[in-house]
């Protein structure tokens, strides 16, 4: 099939899969597109936003769509690596024998990632990075796609272990998950209180996912589309000569080099899903804030005055 035949069958099959999720899920259509994104980019996400937003209910009813293995784990302060890597044991004939943990799976729901020690976060990131694990010296390789959603409470952060910049600078987005409105909260009460299950059915293989994600990297990217990207992740860092005032006033530090790759990326994704061949310089505005918010640090100017992230964000572009 060629790559205009098979982003029309993207264009097509992603439709299917929203329909397939709103069965389930009542409204949140910008997280849901925002997730779309990050897995066909071949990323990773972090999703931020209270309690009892679905959050969990959300990301195994896109795994059971998508046609992919689905895990959630628990992030607690006695958590240890070992728990989501797994661990060696002595079997009955004497011998060493892996037994794999939760990580091994395609999609992976980090639940409260904040709440477990920092040396429990690390062992998510060569997962994350290298799509493998390494255990008492030997490398087991994950399965495709392999994508990790960890999530974050904003109201509590006594006692947590807010995650360091190189290791936020691994997730693709940062998504923020706000409280629904009123009507689609009637619509999650009549559809939660109810009796009545739902079937979702697969829509995709792993296989198709991963020949997705190469037709996606393949998209053409014009040289003036990569410069405004590069351009708008420059103007982030306060000491670079196209920065303005406004962001040397309310920024302490901005967004490295992976931003810039990622905007490409997923101003990609945004544009086939969208039926377009090349991606254009409102596909990179599109996907800005989800990929820049996390990846800026304010000052504490910024948070005396009421500035957020998303305002810096849209002063740039």
């Amino acid at each position: 099939m060629s790559d205009v035949t098979a982003i029309h069958n993207l264009v097509q099959k992603r439709n299917e899969l929203k329909a397939e999720i709103a069965k389930i899920i009542v409204g949140q259509d910008d997280v849901v597109d925002q997730i779309l994104l990050c897995i066909f980019s071949g990323g990773h996400a972090l999703l931020i936003g209270v309690p009892g937003l679905a959050k969990t209910l959300m990301i195994n009813t896109l795994a059971q769509a998508l046609g992919l293995d689905f895990k959630r784990i628990q992030f607690t302060p006695d958590l240890m690596p070992s728990d989501i890597l797994g661990s060696e044991i002595l079997d009955e004939n004497r011998h060493f024998k892996f037994i794999k943990g939760p990580i091994f799976s395609n999609i992976i729901l980090a639940d409260e990632i904040n709440r477990t020690p920092p040396k429990t976060q690390a062992a998510l990131l060569e997962a994350m990075q290298e799509r493998s694990v390494t255990i008492a010296g030997q490398n087991y390789k994950l399965d495709l796609p392999y994508f990790v959603l960890a999530t974050q409470n904003p109201i509590e952060q006594e006692g947590t272990y807010p995650l360091p910049e190189a290791q936020l600078d691994r997730f693709m987005f940062a998504i923020k998950l706000e409280y629904p409105s009123f009507e689609e909260e009637v619509q999650v009460v009549k559809r939660t209180t109810s009796d009545v299950r739902t079937t979702i059915n697969p829509l995709f293989t792993a296989e198709e996912i991963i020949d997705f994600q190469h037709l996606i990297r393949r998209i053409p990217v014009a040289d003036n589309v990569i410069e405004y990207a590069v351009t708008l992740v420059s103007k982030t860092r306060p000491d670079n000569a196209l920065s303005n005032e406004f962001v040397k006033n309310y920024l302490d530090w901005g967004a490295g080099p992976r931003a810039s790759q990622n905007l490409i990326l997923a101003a990609k994704a945004h544009a086939a899903f969208n039926g377009k061949f090349s991606p254009d310089i409102e596909d990179v505005k599109a996907v800005a804030t989800g990929i820049l918010r996390h990846r800026i640090i304010k000052n504490y100017k910024a948070d005396a005055e009421g500035i957020t992230e998303e305002i810096i964000i849209q002063k740039l572009m």
